[in-house]
């Protein structure tokens, strides 16, 4: 199989199930180093007459030095039988350990953006836009609760899908 480029208004896909069910995984860096980690937190959508994705970093995460480093990143969806190296890259750390390598995921480089030659679906995504979420913009203050016992407040990354790809049997 082979990846086949289509028009972003061409993807077909739920972002309700892609996301929540079957993950993301967010992919950035150069040649010399890439890191990446499943994403269970964004969107798909339109905003300033651009196709969107919305995807929310912890701080901590080893991903966002690189998001925040270079000017694209890519997104990528797998099928189910990727689930075991899907949990590694949500688990383990790039910091701590070779976790692409023990993946056995293979990087491709669409230009200068990483992905996953196993993927389903590619999107090559432009950062357009960045800010950090702050608990006294919350109008629902219970999330604060729930979601950051240890202030650790997402940074939400609002990006131009560029590129779409979709596995192709030729």
């Amino acid at each position: 199989m082979t990846l086949k480029e289509i028009k972003v208004a061409d993807l077909n896909l739920n972002p309700f199930t892609t996301i929540r069910k079957e993950w993301l995984v967010v992919a950035a860096g150069n040649k010399e180093k890439v890191n990446a980690m499943t994403a269970s937190w964004g969107g798909l959508g339109i905003i300033w007459n651009k196709n969107v994705a919305t995807i929310y970093i912890r701080p901590q995460r080893y991903t966002k030095e690189f998001i925040d480093r270079e000017d694209t990143f890519s997104l990528t969806v797998y099928d189910e039988k990727y689930r075991a190296a899907l949990n590694l890259l949500g688990s383990v750390s790039g910091r701590d350990e070779d976790k692409i390598k023990e993946s056995k995921l293979t990087v491709e480089f669409q230009e200068n953006t990483p992905y996953f030659e196993e993927a389903k679906v590619v999107l090559i995504c432009r950062k357009l836009y960045h800010t950090e979420l702050k608990p006294e913009n919350f109008d629902v203050h219970a999330l604060i609760d729930q979601s950051y016992t240890d202030n650790d407040y997402h940074t939400m990354y609002i990006a131009e899908i560029i590129k779409a790809y979709v596995k192709s049997e030729k």
